[in-house]
């Protein structure tokens, strides 16, 4: 089995976690920090927004099961690509929309999907499209939040809809296992 990986961040790395580990053809999902100038940072440094650094998920998926471009369209329905450095009530630049390639062609990928989201969304797209660097895994607590933690205030009100919202739209992509 062949596997390829790519680095989203949009917004809260728990919502954007939540909804890769249901999607089938994923076969691992890491939350944690990436394209900052600390090293080894700490949740409370990222929150602080003086690191750099954006909460991102590492989504590791196999491509004969679902394609990148496929992993991106989902990303684009499930977080709000048009709000700089925001995702509802989450604010700074750690929250800010961007797709973290790994090789070349992916940023082609990248870049021609959210050119054709843009185009649907009249110009308003501000997510960023860059190599990923100083990646770094978040603490252990912050893995698999949503399934550790359902029921959580911030899980409930703001993680689950988003789920729930990939789950209708992309009923065939839900992880059947």
């Amino acid at each position: 089995m062949s596997e390829d990986i790519i680095t989203l961040g949009g917004g809260c790395f728990w919502c954007t976690e939540a909804v890769y580990e249901q999607v089938q053809g994923v076969l691992a999902v890491e939350s944690g920090y990436c394209n900052g100038h600390v090293q080894r940072p700490t949740y409370a440094q990222v929150c602080d927004g003086d690191t750099g650094h954006v909460e991102v998920v590492r989504v590791r998926f196999d491509p004969a099961q679902i394609t990148l471009r496929e992993i991106l369209e989902i990303f684009f329905v499930v977080h709000d690509p048009t709000t700089l450095n925001r995702q509802g009530n989450d604010v700074g630049t750690q929250y800010r929309s961007g797709v973290y390639w790994h090789r070349p062609e992916q940023a082609d990928v990248a870049r021609a999907v959210v050119a054709e989201v843009n185009a649907h969304l009249g110009g308003r797209v501000v997510t960023e499209v860059v190599a990923e660097q100083n990646y770094w895994p978040a603490e252990d607590y912050h893995q698999h939040y949503f399934a550790n933690h359902p029921g959580q205030g911030y899980c409930a009100f703001v993680v689950a809809p988003k789920v729930e919202k990939f789950r209708k739209t992309f009923a065939a992509r839900v992880r059947r296992d």
